[in-house]
């Protein structure tokens, strides 16, 4: 980032509340929501499903950032997944001239904001407890489940970032 801007999260200082072990979590997550909104300002509508080279729109990146990190909070939860879960899964990256980019970033970044308390209400002994992932009830932790999320809203940030470059070389 600029000198004009804040430092990135995880140069920003502890984040009150938040357990020691999950302070790169939130970082990671604050920081790919302060992005999306970065990347998506003034981004077009009208090329929100738009998919160049055939890679995945800038609708389904908000989309699945947004379902992701609701399901992983799920998990981290000890709970199963919801029928409406299920279907907001099916329908990530489904065109829909309805949504808006501007609605798409603002459930990302409320999502978020949910991780984000989620984390506050956390014991650091608590992050190595057991959870179950998907209807395979997969193991994993609760510390892993936590920075998966964070970690996969950063990866989807960055295909988001190439996604938009390349329409707005386009347009």
């Amino acid at each position: 980032m600029g000198e004009d801007h804040l430092p990135e999260y995880w140069l920003s200082g502890k984040i009150e509340e938040i357990p020691d072990l999950l302070q790169p979590a939130a970082h990671a997550i604050l920081q790919s929501k302060l992005e999306a909104g970065t990347y998506v300002n003034n981004f077009p509508n009208e090329l929100l499903w738009e998919k160049p080279a055939g890679r995945a729109s800038v609708g389904f990146h908000l989309q699945h950032m947004t379902g992701v990190t609701d399901r992983l909070l799920t998990y981290a939860k000890k709970k199963r997944l919801s029928d409406e879960q299920l279907i907001y899964l099916k329908k990530e990256g489904e065109p829909d001239p309805t949504i808006t980019t501007e609605n798409l970033l603002k459930s990302f970044e409320n999502k978020v904001e949910g991780f984000i308390d989620f984390l506050k209400t956390l014991q650091e002994n608590d992050l190595t407890t057991e959870r179950f992932i998907g209807r395979k009830r997969l193991p994993s932790t609760l510390i892993g489940v936590l920075f998966h999320a964070a970690e996969h809203s950063q990866r989807h940030i960055g295909q988001m970032l190439v996604t938009i470059s390349v329409l707005k070389k386009e347009a």
